[in-house]
């Protein structure tokens, strides 16, 4: 063979060998399924809204323009809410959610939440959740995956690990976080 097939050949199976190795690691991992099939089922939706809130699928592609905001834009009652989405709300927006495990969420006026992880199957042990708060004020009740799994909250400061609680955790302009405990009145 002359030594442009030897190369052509030599490249053939390195290129084949490196999707093959790297769909087989896939395989054999212990990694979620991609992102786009977890996506279409939905996980929460929205209770109740005031102002200006809006959510943003993942899976969609968002272009912002200068243009005055459309009804499609803003956040009803009823939506619902998937893995991957960006909740945010205007200077005088507020917005709840609930979960399908339970967990809801009050989001209050200039706030940032993204919904990283949800997994919950109500006979199972193994549920998880990931929520980011970036900004805002943000109280909630923990539902079942916080007691059946592991429940986190990342902020800016660091993440929590909730087992079962009412808290309001407050994310001020400059990155420093309050958190507090929601105590029940008897």
């Amino acid at each position: 063979m002359n030594v442009r097939a030897i190369a052509l050949l030599l490249a053939g199976l390195c290129l084949g060998a490196g999707g093959l190795v790297s769909s087989l690691a896939w395989a054999q991992s212990d990694s979620a399924p991609p992102q786009a099939d977890l996506d279409t089922k939905p996980i929460g939706k929205v209770l109740s809204f005031a102002g200006v809130a809006r959510i943003e699928h993942a899976a969609t592609v968002v272009v912002q323009a200068n243009l005055p905001p459309r009804a499609g834009d803003q956040a009803k009652v009823g939506d619902l809410i998937y893995r991957g989405d960006m909740i945010q709300t205007g200077t005088d927006g507020v917005l709840s959610i609930v979960f399908a495990d339970g967990t809801s969420f009050n989001v209050s006026k200039n706030a940032r939440m993204e919904v990283n992880e949800f997994v919950y199957d109500p006979n199972g042990h193994s549920n998880s959740t990931l929520l980011s708060l970036t900004h805002g004020t943000f109280t909630f009740i923990a539902g079942n995956i916080a007691h059946t799994g592991s429940m986190k909250v990342d902020t800016p400061l660091g993440t929590m690990g909730i087992r079962g609680t009412a808290p309001r955790v407050e994310i001020m302009d400059d990155g420093s976080v309050k958190f507090s405990t929601l105590i029940e009145q008897k």
